[in-house]
């Protein structure tokens, strides 16, 4: 069932390529070089001797963005607050697998501090549990707080996009 709901996903990103393409083709000049591609979900194209505008596009859309899959290490935590927002917050396990020199299988496990706000912590809250996989885009944000006087840095991961694909439970 996975493989065909992959399938029918691949096809309408196809689709949604297909017509892309298609809006771009009355704009297109023949015989000069034409450069396409999806960032971040987004369609950027140029059309030129140079390419560095979209080099500049496509660089613009790279800045401060992280881009994981993983597991939930615990359930989110979700706060509400007086002025009527909501933020959910979990913690994500990324796995790098590799062998090292002496042949043995090494699992290396990274923790990552995920904040959610918004429509999305609705989701996070309904769908999201301890041990759910997902693949998440989102920007780094730095802070600093002081408990018991003295100033602790933090550095968490607000997430933009979300994708849950691990099995239904």
């Amino acid at each position: 069932m996975y493989e065909l709901e992959q399938k029918k996903s691949n096809y309408k990103w196809l689709q949604m390529v297909n017509k892309r393409i298609q809006l771009i083709s009355n704009r297109i000049k023949p015989g000069i070089p034409l450069i396409f591609a999806f960032v971040n979900r987004q369609f950027i194209y140029h059309q030129g001797e140079s390419f560095n505008k979209l080099n500049i596009q496509f660089m613009k859309r790279l800045k401060n963005s992280v881009q994981l899959i993983g597991r939930l290490g615990n359930d989110p935590e979700v706060r509400n607050f007086e002025s009527g927002k909501k933020m959910a917050s979990f913690s994500l396990a990324t796995n790098e697998t590799y062998y090292n020199n002496k042949g043995e299988k090494v699992t290396d496990t990274q923790w990552h501090n995920i904040v959610v706000w918004g429509k999305k912590v609705d989701v996070v809250e309904n769908y999201l549990s301890k041990g759910s996989e997902i693949a998440m885009e989102g920007k780094l944000i730095n802070r600093s707080y002081e408990k018991d006087g003295e100033k602790k840095y933090i550095t968490e991961i607000s997430l933009n996009e979300l994708l849950m694909i691990g099995k239904k439970e």
